[in-house]
């Protein structure tokens, strides 16, 4: 069952720490999941998370420091020494390691490193920083269990013994050559079935999925994601195996992306979070806000031009919100779809061929709605039926034309490497507002005849 924070827990909490008294402290988070004391720390004030870390032993916090909220994650590292920093560190895995010390300003990064007591460990962490975040090298990790094409079944058990002991959990066996080149992997149970003499180039299996230092995080989540894989090694340029990338890893960049996806589709343009500041926030949101402003100066423009027909005709004034709601609901919903196809990587077939299943769809659906919206306006509205027919002809027009910008606009983009995920946002809403309402006037016109 998931745990819950509770009001009382936290009152509890708070007490005991004002009265200073570690040890209720500690037997009151004793059984409690690391994450979720992460969580609880969240709640508190900075002073009081940074008893509670205090009080805990470096195993539990090492791991605490990962689950953080990246705001009280800093506080705490700043009201600790560079040693005791380091201590924590060596208790993380590579990766992990990485992460925190990027995470600190430089000269503390180079302070704590040199406070690193395990120099193997500090030269893998100091490679990792290295590579671009975003890049396989700078998810991967250096831990894994990897054997030598030439051993023999028996020398290989005896390697793997040793090394799994710096590895948590033992994903895949990676087989090498003398000169560190991936060649393939090694089935647990083929090496658990097959004599100790026996070579190991007669049992591995050298079909195995990889990914190069420098391949997009994105990338690399989509590999894993398609074939399914808990673990998938990374090569450098020379194919040479500097480290392993696990699922744990990939589930954070899926969550991120989804996260700056939802955020572009809402008129987000820069990566915030609820908590950030007020200027940060504003930043943020501003410059959609500034397009839609204009969006809007720019469909007053249009009713203006079409000001005498709504003195004509009264009635088209009343359905102009419906129409330009219309047309960016459906708009959205279409490009929403792409971007996901996009994402997953599931779209197939060429891009006319998508403009035509689209057409298809919207003429559909258009229909239908159309047909609501005539006999809806005249038997419940009192509608003429020649305006019926102008508003209904109107929404079929602006259904078809939403569905296909909302199609085209986002496979135009991801082809020119801008992210598609820019054009479910007010961009979209925007563009087929304003198209919408030229859309309705025109066939009023020619139908009205004003």
């Amino acid at each position: 069952m998931e745990f819950k924070i509770s009001k009382d827990l936290l009152n509890e909490l708070e007490f005991l720490i004002q009265e200073n008294k570690e040890k209720e402290v500690l037997d009151l988070l004793q059984d409690i999941h690391f994450a979720d004391i992460a969580e609880i720390m969240g709640e508190l004030q900075s002073h009081e998370a940074i008893y509670v870390f205090n009080a805990l032993d470096s195993e539990k916090t090492a791991e605490i420091l990962l689950e953080l909220d990246e705001e009280v994650r800093e506080k705490i590292l700043r009201s600790l020494s560079a040693k005791e920093i380091a201590e924590e560190i060596d208790e993380l895995s590579t990766d992990d390691a990485a992460d925190i010390i990027a995470e600190l300003p430089q000269s503390r990064k180079e302070e704590v490193i040199s406070e690193l007591e395990d120099v193997e460990h500090a030269k893998d962490i100091v490679d990792l920083l290295r590579y671009d975040e975003d890049s396989a090298g700078g998810l991967m990790a250096k831990e894994l269990v990897k054997v030598n094409e030439n051993w023999n079944v028996l020398t290989c058990v005896k390697e793997m013994r040793t090394q799994a002991e710096n590895v948590s959990r033992v994903h895949s066996i990676y087989v090498v050559d003398d000169e560190n080149r991936l060649k393939g992997r090694l089935s647990l149970k083929d090496l658990l079935t097959t004599s100790t003499k026996t070579p190991i180039s007669e049992v591995y299996i050298p079909k195995v999925d990889y990914v190069k230092v420098n391949t997009e995080n994105v990338e690399v989540a989509r590999i894993m994601q398609k074939y399914d894989l808990e673990a998938i090694p990374v090569v450098d340029e020379l194919g040479r195996l500097v480290g392993r990338i696990t699922i744990d890893d990939i589930v954070d960049v899926i969550k991120e992306e989804a996260d700056k996806d939802y955020q572009l589709a809402a008129g987000i343009s820069q990566d915030v979070e609820a908590d950030d500041s007020i200027l940060e926030l504003t930043k943020a949101r501003l410059p959609w806000l500034v397009l839609a402003l204009f969006g809007g100066f720019v469909s007053v423009r249009v009713l203006g031009i079409y000001e005498p027909a709504m003195e004509e005709h009264r009635t088209l004034f009343f359905f102009t919100p419906l129409i330009a709601a219309m047309a960016g609901n459906v708009g959205v919903q279409s490009s929403a779809i792409i971007v996901q196809g996009l994402a997953n990587n599931a779209l197939s077939g060429s891009l006319l061929n998508r403009l035509l299943k689209e057409l298809s769809l919207s003429l559909l659906n258009g229909s239908i709605l159309a047909i609501i919206l005539m006999v809806g306006s005249h038997f419940l509205l009192g509608i003429d039926i020649l305006t019926g027919l102008t508003v209904s002809l109107a929404l079929l027009s602006v259904i078809i034309m939403a569905s296909l910008i909302g199609t085209f606009i986002p496979i135009i983009l991801d082809k020119y490497g801008v992210d598609p995920a820019l054009a479910t946002g007010p961009f979209i809403t925007t563009s087929n507002d304003i198209m919408g309402i030229i859309i309705f006037f025109t066939i009023a016109k020619a139908i009205l005849g004003f």
